[in-house]
């Protein structure tokens, strides 16, 4: 063979990923092998002193290449094209389809460093604890910088109330948007000036602004002073520090570590996917009820809401994984995974033999008889009628 000629296990590699509209070149495979992304191909010994041989092509090699192919374009940083690859790895493998091998975990966990260290929420923990002991114009640019990022953030409407707005045939009234989440520059602050210097009832606004359990600021207000009077359980605030640094706990994850916490992203966006498919008129189930309700009794939705995005960039990808390696995600996924376990039955109408595909022609009905403004609602008896979608 010639010098500089690619090799027959790189030309089949070629040949078959162009069958599929794939088109690669051998300068590119040897580039993504020297940059440790793409595996060598599987060799087989001849004996003593007749060298080795490559008997097939190692469909991990094509898959991998082929993933290469899909998330590698030109002038893009290499590292965004691995988390990418990460995510579509992480996914379930359709009828017919083949799995995405997984990438190299190490160039997964550089490529999550990368992006974490250059993300606005990373930059606003580094700020916040370079301004302690700088006094009050110290803690003015914190508090300018974080109500600039935070300040045009805002929850979304509640699904329920969203359908509830479709199918009477109104807009969404912006007064039941989510809350306003400039106060979060408190919880920021007391990462670097420390939470006795932000005080309780500043903490309590931000913490009521997630939403989370139902609990409002008197109810924060409370619990923090009484724990701050020495009344009521103690506010462990270093669990702050902990979370609010997303770089560390990524370097020091062991692989399977990493692999888990995007299970445990994947999972969530699926379920919070699910409640958000409630408010845009998905017809309702027992089992979608039962999954909807355990949100609830956990008063978790606004956690969701703010940490997962349907369809999440790879620099969001970044993010949620960092956050979805603390036990506090882990043990909620486990819990709706519990639930869904417990009634499967997600996209089936109790008694109704039409299974999926009725579910479906049921969703396409409620949206093309949803009613304009002054129209009444006609949700029908059957499956994925207005009784049917109830909750």
């Amino acid at each position: 063979m010639a010098r500089g000629a690619p090799s027959p296990a790189d030309l089949r590699v070629i040949h078959e990923l162009a069958a599929r509209g794939v088109m690669v070149t051998a300068s590119q495979l040897e580039s993504w092998r020297r940059a440790g992304l793409l595996p060598r191909h599987r060799r087989r010994g001849l004996g003593r002193g007749r060298g080795s041989v490559v008997d097939a092509v190692d469909p991990v090699v094509v898959e991998s290449a082929a993933a290469l192919a899909r998330h590698l374009r030109q002038g893009r940083d290499r590292r965004l094209a691995m988390l990418e690859w990460f995510a579509e790895a992480g996914m379930g493998v359709r009828p017919g389809a083949v799995q995405v091998p997984e990438p190299p975990i190490g160039a997964v966990r550089q490529a999550l460093v990368w992006v974490l260290e250059r993300s606005v929420s990373q930059r606003l923990v580094e700020l916040a604890r370079s301004v302690a002991g700088a006094g009050e114009e110290g803690q003015d640019t914190l508090y300018a910088a974080a109500g600039r990022v935070l300040g045009s953030y805002r929850g979304a409407a509640h699904p329920a109330l969203v359908r509830a707005a479709l199918e009477a045939g109104k807009d969404v009234p912006v007064e039941v948007e989510g809350p306003d989440f400039r106060s979060m520059v408190h919880l920021v602050a007391a990462v670097g000036l420390g939470a006795e210097e932000v005080g309780a009832d500043a903490l309590a606004e931000a913490l009521a602004a997630f939403g989370m359990f139902g609990l409002t600021v008197e109810d924060w207000a409370q619990m923090l002073g009484a724990a701050e009077r020495g009344e009521g359980p103690p506010v462990d605030w270093g669990l702050l520090q902990q979370q609010a640094d997303l770089v560390g706990p990524v370097q020091s994850a062991g692989d399977e570590e990493l692999v888990r916490a995007r299970t445990v992203m994947i999972g969530l966006r699926g379920f919070y996917g699910l409640y958000v498919l409630h408010g845009l008129l998905m017809p309702d189930t027992p089992a979608q009820a039962a999954l909807r309700q355990r949100i609830d009794d956990l008063g978790v939705l606004p956690l969701l809401d703010h940490i997962i995005a349907v369809n999440p960039s790879p620099r969001q990808f970044a993010e949620f994984l960092a956050l979805c390696l603390e036990p506090l995600y882990d043990n909620l996924y486990e819990t709706l995974m519990e639930q869904l376990v417990e009634d499967p039955a997600i996209f089936r109408f109790p008694g109704d033999e039409t299974g999926v595909v009725g579910f479906g022609k049921a969703w396409l009905r409620a949206v093309r008889e949803l009613p304009g403004p002054g129209r009444a609602v006609d949700g029908g008896d059957g499956p994925g009628g207005r009784s049917a979608k109830k909750s």
